[in-house]
């Protein structure tokens, strides 16, 4: 069954957390209402949920969400729609050249997970020093949710400001920007807290963040750093847990019936019954149904007719590139591609049809001879409650096992264990149906064979871009896109810098 989350109205906005106008417009936190609230356990996991509901926020908030902001600059998919004015700040970060300060998309990306370790920094502040029965969960919990936001952030816009602790008053607010590693020391510290009091898996509610996920982000983390013979013991313990393996089929990882499954590390939540229809959508706000699946449904409009394929027509958001349709091609890599996307000749064969005459100008924009099937626009994961377009159930998988055995691949592979490397490389591949590799592939050709791996299977999950910067291919693999090493951070936004009395001009990142 679904979690539905809920939304903490009374302690979120107490205090504004992050730099929007409303700042100055709230009360300050330090009033008797506030201390008194977190002496009860029960308010304590009220502000717990909180931060998950922000976090759900986040990644699905319609046209702005952390989702689409870090998938769109990787070469697996393509902005989309119904042409290239549709939602300009999302067609701007697929075509690299014209991001700016004040992309709409990227500012509330950076305004929302800045909230989220807002209300995780007064959850911490405020009870660390309690005698609190559930003081040490609430305080991982908290700290695992502010180390995910801050490598986010750090992995998007570099060097940011390190905030430990919630402002009094508007002018408290400024702050200098810290450096990455000072960034990655402290969520080092945050996830050693998390791995030592957060449950395992199956121990609490499937949504929560779990002691396995805090290792398995731990030694992400140091992959992203290079300390690849530290990040093994983290990758190790996940490998070794038996509550933790691969679904049977790449299909099953995306089945509404497999939500918060054995591959699950760390889920957002969605539901299909809360009867959204065109009068009471929220826009910009909470749903809690999944609106980015309609977003990113095939165009309907007379362009795709899906007839067979169980999807239904979406806007058209989020088509993958021909450069991803190629990769699975010259895998043979079958079984994986159709849980992923599906070729026009496939469409066709399915019973459906593509029209481009039915497109602006007779051109679909940016479409490239495929539609998805991760994450795609399925009738069964919606409800004629409501409108079924706007009541999409479908989970954000945000880290799950399959990544973690790459990213382990990869940690063996630079610490010069090949054997090791191979071994976690193949337990991704037999479960897409393909052979292990090559004994004799060592060094930097198993590199290579790892990272081509990782586009397969994390294709349009948002990691392929931030992968190509870290491993320095990003020239190369996106040369002829617009792409310059301008592009490897996002600006910090325009508002932060007109509001954080710290930060100037001179503070934003080069290029901008």
């Amino acid at each position: 069954m679904k979690k539905t989350f809920l939304t903490i109205i009374g302690i979120l906005f107490l205090g504004i957390f992050s730099c929007t106008d409303e700042f100055t417009e709230n009360p300050r936190i330090n009033v008797e209402e506030l201390d008194t609230y977190f002496l009860e356990e029960e308010n304590v996991e009220t502000a717990i949920i909180g931060i998950y509901d922000l976090m759900q926020h986040n990644y699905s908030k319609d046209w702005s969400s952390a989702f689409l902001v870090k998938l769109l600059p990787g070469d697996d998919s393509n902005a989309a729609g119904g042409n290239e004015n549709d939602q300009n700040q999302l067609q701007n970060i697929d075509d690299y050249a014209k991001v700016s300060s004040s992309n709409v998309s990227i500012a509330s990306v950076w305004d929302l997970y800045y909230r989220t370790i807002a209300l995780s920094n007064l959850v911490i502040n405020n009870i660390s020093d309690s005698n609190l029965g559930n003081k040490d969960r609430a305080l991982a919990e908290a700290k695992f949710m502010r180390a995910w936001c801050y490598f986010e952030l750090t992995t998007m816009f570099g060097d940011v400001p390190l905030r430990l602790t919630v402002p009094e008053k508007a002018e408290d607010f400024g702050i200098e920007k810290s450096s990455r590693a000072a960034i990655y020391t402290q969520i080092e510290l945050d996830l050693t807290a998390a791995i030592a009091d957060l449950p395992g898996k199956g121990q609490s509610d499937s949504f929560r963040a779990t002691s396995e996920t805090a290792e398995a982000l731990m030694g992400k983390v140091l992959v992203f750093q290079e300390k690849y013979s530290d990040a093994i013991p983290f990758f190790k313990s996940v490998i070794d847990n038996p509550a933790i393996d691969l679904e049977t089929n790449p299909e099953d990882v995306w089945s509404i019936h497999k939500e918060f499954g054995k591959e699950s590390l760390f889920e957002m939540g969605y539901i299909s019954t809360s009867a959204r229809d065109w009068g009471n959508l929220a826009w910009g706000g909470r749903n809690e149904s999944n609106l980015h699946i309609q977003l990113m449904g095939p165009r309907g409009d007379g362009i795709f007719d899906v007839t067979g394929t169980g999807l239904i027509n979406g806007w058209g958001f989020n088509l993958p590139t021909s450069k991803l349709v190629k990769a699975f091609e010259a895998a043979g890599d079958t079984k994986r591609k159709a849980a992923t996307l599906m070729t026009e000749a496939e469409l066709i064969a399915a019973g459906g049809s593509v029209d481009p005459t039915a497109a602006t100008g007779g051109v679909i924009w940016d479409y490239e001879g495929a539609i998805r099937i991760k994450y795609g626009t399925k009738l069964e994961d919606t409800s004629s409650d409501g409108v079924k377009e706007l009541n999409y159930g479908t989970n954000y998988r945000l880290f799950r096992y399959a990544e973690v055995l790459l990213l382990a691949a990869e940690a063996y592979n630079k610490d010069v264990q090949d054997g090791m490397a191979r071994t976690e490389l193949n337990k991704v591949r037999n479960r897409a149906g393909l052979a292990n590799i090559d004994v004799n592939l060592t060094g930097d050709a198993l590199f290579e064979a790892i990272v081509n791996e990782k586009f397969l299977e994390l294709a349009h999950e948002g990691q392929r871009f931030w992968d190509l910067v870290r491993w320095g291919k990003a020239a190369t693999e996106l040369s002829g896109t617009g792409y310059s090493s301008t592009n490897d951070l996002y600006p910090i936004p325009i508002t932060e810098i007109d509001k954080n009395s710290k930060l100037s001009l001179t503070d934003q990142n080069p290029g901008y």
